[in-house]
């Protein structure tokens, strides 16, 4: 439901407003391993601009599409049991090093987005590990995501 849920939004997304979106969070990772990790939300990455200066225009596509600002330092949105929020994809560089010009592109149902290969979602959890409020709050959940990456990227050497 959650993955259908991305990709409604990526689409519109791509055709209203022509950003391709980076499926973030565990709802990415999940994809990546071809793994269930319950993913508590939608996590989606697009240009920094549109958090700012263009946000009304997120706002209208995401009332559009039936959803409702909840949390706007979060730039969440909910939906029945749906929540999905945004961030800039641009913060990836300074937080976990991740070259954004080497994030594939994946095109699925005439919908194009960004997921993260192992090795950038390795840097991500390891950088997030060290943040103190997932420290404290998702650790445990964050080392075990390390984990399975690690393995993973054992099994396909």
């Amino acid at each position: 439901m959650k993955k259908e849920a991305f990709m409604h939004i990526a689409g519109l997304l791509n055709e209203k407003l022509n950003i391709v979106p980076l499926l973030f969070g565990s709802l990415g990772l999940e994809q990546r391993l071809n793994k269930n990790l319950n993913a508590d939300d939608i996590d989606v990455l697009i240009p920094g601009i549109f958090l700012n200066e263009k946000w009304g225009s997120i706002v209208d596509l995401m009332s559009g599409a039936g959803y409702t600002l909840y949390d706007l330092h979060e730039h969440a949105f909910e939906k029945s049991d749906l929540s999905i929020a945004f961030a800039a994809i641009e913060s990836l560089t300074p937080f976990a090093g991740v070259d954004l010009k080497h994030i594939p592109v994946i095109e699925e149902a005439g919908v194009n987005y960004y997921l993260l290969d192992l090795c950038d979602y390795l840097k991500v959890y390891t950088a997030s590990a060290k943040d103190g409020y997932r420290r404290n709050i998702k650790n445990k959940r964050d080392e075990q995501k390390i984990e399975l990456i690690n393995n993973e990227i054992k099994n396909r050497s």
